[in-house]
């Protein structure tokens, strides 16, 4: 399976932006659904956002109106633009590269295939 790898993480102050990137290896992944997730001290890692191999992207309602889910099939890459951000936001996130996305309830499941992930902190 894919073993995807994410940058872009870092300390930012309450309000500021970041980017991350997640790249993966491997062939097809212009097929593949792709999804970020996160996982803050002591809590389980929880769905971000996902985009299908055709453009559909959906959001956890936490961050909904304020990331931004893309890919860039030329180059094997997924991004997460994190705007507004805020101390709640803090979590190392992960993405996700072949799982399934279900068309009815817009549900993902990823596969079981995870990086190091990149640790993003805001600071109030």
């Amino acid at each position: 399976q894919v073993q995807p790898v994410e940058s872009g993480g870092g300390l930012v102050q309450v309000g500021e932006t970041l980017r991350l990137s997640c790249a993966a290896s491997g062939n097809g992944f212009s097929r593949k659904t792709l999804a970020w997730y996160r996982q803050a001290p002591g809590s389980q890692r929880e769905f971000v956002a996902t985009i299908s191999r055709d453009g559909r992207t959906k959001y956890a309602d936490s961050v909904k109106g304020r990331f931004t889910i893309s890919r860039d099939n030329s180059k094997n890459t997924v991004h997460l633009q994190m705007n507004s951000l805020n101390p709640e936001d803090t979590a190392v996130y992960f993405c996700n590269v072949g799982g399934t996305l279900l068309p009815d309830s817009g549900r993902y499941y990823p596969v079981p295939s995870w990086g190091q992930g990149t640790q993003v902190t805001v600071s109030a």
